[in-house]
């Protein structure tokens, strides 16, 4: 019996030792640095898409031959460069990005996503890392390209991305033919150029960046009075963080506290020239 007990308890203690080692490989780099693992959509342009190279300073997408770029993957490596950490980019859908914070799958995901009560629940956040006001975009030639409030889109046939605050902010346009959300970013301007919608709804950045790929698009951004009624959390975005990480939260949030105003506002104009479609 004794014998057996031994056996036992070297048993366990070997897999609390292989455990350990699989949790420490997870966590480090090959340079033996920690690893921060971002998830992101790497089809979001400005803030974050796909390239083939590691032009501008990409950086690879675990498990691809691609490479992912823009303002979120400049934000990773610098707050990966600050706390120490190796940087690793995760192409995810967009309805994953949560619940791979939560399995464990990704430790952040840094994706344009907006600071809402109802992803609280589920996540915490960072400080905001960008604030994007929300807008409108349509085509030249429609009867919205010289539209200069919400109250005349009125009639517009619309839509935006899936489990967006931008689709709920259809509902402020008067008498709106709402269609179904749609998955990304690209697709909202597939719909828009072909005339299955008017009027997409998004954030500013997004906004500027298919704009400046497409010379017929017109961004109708409304003076604040007139503009679509967002509350805060609707357009501060944060960083995602697994619940009661504080660790993480507190390095971050250093992080990005060193990060300056001006700094950011550069990031984002290169990000919007870099743009695949802007080439």
């Amino acid at each position: 019996m004794k014998r057996l007990k031994r056996i036992i308890a070297g048993v366990l203690c070997a897999a609390s030792v292989a455990v350990m080692m699989g949790c420490s490989s997870k966590s480090e780099g090959t340079n033996g640095k920690n690893v921060l693992r971002v998830g992101m959509e790497c089809a979001y342009a400005p803030f974050n898409w796909t390239q083939t190279t590691d032009e501008n300073g990409a950086i690879k997408i675990k498990g691809s031959d691609e490479y992912a770029y823009g303002y979120d993957v400049m934000m990773a490596k610098k707050i990966a460069d600050k706390i120490g950490y190796e940087l690793e980019v995760n192409k995810m859908e967009w309805d994953g990005l949560v619940p791979g914070i939560t399995s464990g799958k990704i430790d952040v995901s840094i994706a344009g996503q907006s600071i809402t009560k109802e992803r609280l629940q589920s996540v915490d956040f960072s400080d905001v890392y960008y604030k994007a006001s929300i807008v409108a975009i349509t085509k030249k030639g429609t009867p919205y390209e010289n539209a200069k409030s919400v109250a005349d889109l009125k009639g517009a046939v619309c839509t935006s991305q899936l489990n967006t605050v931008w689709y709920d902010m259809l509902q402020q346009i008067p008498e709106a033919d709402i269609k179904p959300a749609i998955d990304t970013v690209p697709a909202l301007m597939v719909a828009l150029d072909s005339g299955k919608a008017n009027i997409i709804v998004t954030d500013k950045p997004t906004a500027m960046a298919a704009a400046y790929s497409n010379p017929n698009l017109v961004v109708l951004n409304f003076e604040e009075n007139k503009a679509f009624k967002a509350s805060d959390e609707d357009v501060n975005m944060g960083i995602a963080i697994k619940k009661g990480n504080k660790e993480l939260t507190d390095k971050i949030n250093k992080a990005l506290s060193e990060i300056t105003e001006e700094e950011r506002n550069k990031m984002m104009e290169e990000a919007i020239k870099d743009q695949p479609l802007s080439k």
